[in-house]
């Protein structure tokens, strides 16, 4: 069982308000397709985004309970993770090289740096 797994049998069972979702319109389907981020293979449809959301917040709290009752690990809501900070990434050397340069002509670190081409994408 991983960090971002709730147990099922000591731990009481997360509401379906604590997922994260999002809705969006579809005008392939021309409805309103709500989606679970923990739990990517989910999805509902509504004419209306609240309808959307209303039917996938039901979905999940049926999932919810078939994994509790299977025994199956939970995932944990994002809202409850917590995150270090920390991240390792994996880049080409060419890619590290440039990054460094430029972080080097600026007088900042590399990780400033990054931080900073990560604020400007937001």
């Amino acid at each position: 069982m991983t960090k971002k797994q709730v147990k099922t049998k000591k731990e009481s069972l997360p509401k379906a308000e604590y997922y994260l979702y999002s809705v969006g319109w579809s005008e392939a389907d021309e409805t309103f397709i709500a989606r679970v981020t923990e739990f990517p293979s989910l999805a509902a449809h509504g004419d209306t985004q609240e309808e959307a959301l209303s039917e996938i917040k039901t979905v999940v709290g049926f999932v919810l309970n078939d994994l509790k009752e299977s025994g199956e690990p939970i995932p944990e809501p994002f809202g409850k993770r917590s995150f270090s900070g920390r991240l390792v990434l994996r880049m080409p050397e060419y890619m590290h090289r440039q990054l460094a340069i430029e972080a080097m002509q600026q007088g900042i670190s590399l990780n400033q740096l990054l931080n900073l081409k990560l604020e400007a994408s937001r």
